[in-house]
């Protein structure tokens, strides 16, 4: 399974003129934005630490995730989540040729956790032996900064800000989070527990 960001958060669509309020950096140097890519960089890790670690992808982007087998025959849980729109599933044979699946055969079952394609009949689209499937959809809470909840924003700002405070640093421990960061985002976090933890 390979799931693909097909197009980054725009530049301008990264709140980083409210990072700087949120970093209170000095505003005596006028429209000086040296450092603004610099201050992208840390929003845009934090965001990618964030979606990692909850399965939620923030602002919204197109994807497409491939995969060689239905978990069932009926339903597959999506990798990530908000999901708005299922744009297109194909299947592809082990010959590398593809044929578009009538989106009249499935439907987007959407859901805060845990989004699901299902059949409109008995069962999905078969994939081939050694072949697979290909959804490509829209995800995330939408495509402006604002359309995030406000515990998202301000774990990523939190991240974000404990990246540029500590850019220099190099023992802290892999993957560690600071624990306003974690509190915030707990609730988004889907647990999964057992065999039937996708269905």
């Amino acid at each position: 399974m390979m799931l693909i960001e097909e197009t980054t958060v725009p530049d301008a669509a990264l709140p980083v003129e409210e990072f700087k309020g949120h970093l209170r950096l000095g505003t005596g140097f006028g429209q000086d934005s040296a450092q603004d890519e610099v201050l992208a960089g840390f929003l845009r890790a934090a965001m990618a630490a964030i979606e990692t670690r909850t399965g939620k992808i923030l602002m919204t982007r197109p994807f497409s995730w491939s995969l060689t087998f239905w978990r069932d025959r009926d339903t597959q849980v999506l990798p990530v989540a908000p999901i708005s729109d299922v744009t297109r599933v194909s299947v592809m044979s082990r010959d590398g040729s593809a044929s578009e699946v009538d989106a009249e055969q499935y439907w987007l079952e959407r859901d805060s956790q845990r989004p699901r394609l299902r059949a409109v009949g008995a069962c999905l689209p078969v994939i081939p032996q050694g072949g697979s499937a290909i959804l490509e959809f829209e995800a995330g809470y939408g495509p402006v900064w604002t359309d995030l909840p406000a515990d998202m924003r301000q774990a990523v700002f939190l991240l974000a800000a404990h990246y540029y405070e500590y850019r220099d640093e190099t023992s802290l421990r892999d993957g560690s989070m600071p624990f306003g960061v974690s509190s915030l985002i707990e609730r988004y976090v889907v647990l999964r527990m057992g065999l039937g933890a996708n269905r």
